[in-house]
C-alpha cells in the first residue's frame, strides 16, 4: 500500500464484521460494511472467490421479508429501525426480527428478553469491544425493544463473530442446561466453525453465502410469518454484489431468487450522513480561497502508519477545478461521512502516527462504475 493508495487503506474500514468498517472501495459497507467482528479493524476482501452458494431449499415460508441497510452504530438510524419496528410490532403483529449477528448472540438476546436483569446484555456488549457494534446506542436499541416490544425474537443469520467469546460462553450454557442434543447446540457449533472458516481466510465470499443460507433456514422455519430484517447496507440491494470481491451476488440479491415480490427493502444508511459541517474553515486552492465546510474525523488506527482522516467540502470550487489533471485513484461515496452531489470539491487531510500530514483532493464528477458512485482525485498546488 503506497501513500498514493492510502484512500484504498481505508477501505477496508467501516462497516463492521472482521473487525469492522469498509474494506470497500466498492461499499462500505461500510456501509455498509459490515456487523460485529472479533476486533476493531474492518471486513477485509476474501481471497478466494467461490460460486454463489447454492442453498437446496423448498420454499415453505409464504411471508414477507422487509430488509432494511444501516450503517452500524449510528443514533439516527436506530431511532429510525426502532420507529419500524415498533410498527411491525404492534400494528402488523411482527414477532420476529432478523439481524446482523450470530446465531449464538441472538439466542443470547432472547435469553435476556425473559430475564429480569442486564446482565446478559451487557456481557454480550463487553464481546463486542472494537466493533462498529460497541455502541451506546445499539445497548440503548436493544433495551428500548426489551421494554416496549418484550415478545420479540432475535434472528441472527452471520457467520460466528466473537466465536471463541459470546460462542464459547453459550455452548458452555448449552452444554450446563443438558441441551447438548438440541438444535441450538448444533447450529451453535455450525456457526463458530463458520466464524474459524471466515477468519482464517478474511473470505467475504464465503460469509455472504453462509449469511444468505442462514437467513433461509432460519426463514423456512416460520411458515406465513412476516419479518423485519436489519443488516448492512452492502448486504441489503437487491441488485447488489458482495463488496469484498463483487463476484458473487450480496445477500438481499440472492433471496430475491428465492422469495421473488415477498422480498422488500430499503437503505437507511443515508440518515446517518445527513448531517450538517460542525464548522466553516478556509481552505486555499490553487490560489484562491474557499470557504471549507468541516464533516469530522475518522480513525484510522491500526491501518499502516495512519492515525485519522479529516473531511472538508470546498464551497463553489467546482468550475474552478474541474479541468484540472486527475489522478488514477477514487473514493467512493461510502466512504465520506456526509452526503454527496455532483459538482463538490472535498479535502481530504490524513495525520499519520508520527504527526506528519498529507492531504488530498477529490472532485463529485458524477463517475459511477458498475453502481457504484466515486469522487476522482485530481492535482492541485
Amino acid at each position: 500500500m503506497n501513500d498514493n493508495n492510502i484512500t484504498r487503506l481505508a477501505q477496508a474500514t467501516i462497516r463492521l464484521a472482521r473487525p469492522v468498517l469498509l474494506g470497500l472501495i466498492i461499499a462500505m459497507a461500510a456501509s455498509s460494511l459490515a456487523a460485529c467482528s472479533n476486533s476493531s479493524v474492518s471486513e477485509t476482501a476474501g481471497m478466494s472467490v467461490q460460486p454463489t452458494q447454492e442453498t437446496p431449499v423448498v420454499t415453505q415460508a409464504s411471508g414477507s421479508i422487509y430488509l432494511y441497510g444501516e450503517a452500524h452504530g449510528n443514533a439516527k438510524t436506530m431511532d429510525k429501525e426502532y420507529e419500524l419496528w415498533s410498527e411491525y410490532y404492534h400494528n402488523e403483529g411482527m414477532r420476529h426480527l432478523f439481524v446482523e449477528l450470530s446465531y449464538f448472540t441472538a439466542e443470547y438476546l432472547n435469553l435476556w428478553m425473559h430475564s429480569d436483569n442486564d446482565e446478559l446484555l451487557e456481557q454480550i456488549y463487553e464481546d463486542w469491544e472494537g466493533t462498529a457494534v460497541h455502541s451506546p446506542y445499539t445497548k440503548a436499541f436493544y433495551q428500548k425493544i426489551k421494554s416496549e416490544c418484550p415478545e420479540t425474537v432475535f434472528h441472527g443469520t452471520d457467520i460466528g463473530h466473537q466465536y471463541d467469546s459470546t460462542g464459547s460462553r453459550f455452548l458452555s450454557y448449552l452444554e450446563a442446561n443438558d441441551l447438548t442434543g438440541s438444535e441450538k447446540y448444533t447450529l451453535t457449533k455450525e456457526a463458530i466453525q463458520q466464524g474459524r472458516l471466515f477468519y482464517s481466510k478474511d473470505d467475504g465470499v464465503y460469509r455472504e453465502n453462509m449469511m444468505t443460507a442462514n437467513f433461509i433456514r432460519e426463514f423456512e422455519k416460520l411458515g406465513s410469518e412476516s419479518v423485519m430484517g436489519i443488516y448492512g447496507s452492502a448486504h441489503t440491494e437487491l441488485d447488489g454484489m458482495d463488496y469484498s470481491t463483487q463476484s458473487v451476488p450480496c445477500m438481499a440479491n440472492q433471496l430475491q431468487k428465492h422469495y421473488g415480490v415477498n422480498l422488500h427493502n430499503e437503505d437507511l444508511s443515508r440518515i446517518a450522513k445527513d448531517i450538517e459541517p460542525t464548522r466553516v474553515d478556509s481552505i486555499t486552492l490553487q490560489g484562491k480561497k474557499y470557504a471549507a465546510s468541516y464533516f469530522g474525523k475518522e480513525d484510522l488506527s491500526g491501518f499502516k502508519d495512519y492515525a485519522y482522516r479529516e473531511f472538508w467540502r470546498l464551497e463553489d470550487a467546482y468550475e474552478d477545478i474541474k479541468d484540472l489533471p486527475q489522478v488514477d485513484n477514487v473514493l467512493t461515496y461510502e466512504q465520506y461521512p456526509m452526503l454527496i452531489e455532483t459538482g463538490q470539491v472535498f479535502a481530504i487531510s490524513y495525520t499519520k502516527t508520527d504527526g506528519s500530514v498529507k492531504k488530498e483532493y477529490y472532485s463529485s464528477n458524477g463517475k459511477n462504475e458498475e453502481g457504484v458512485y466515486s469522487t476522482q482525485q485530481f492535482t492541485a498546488d
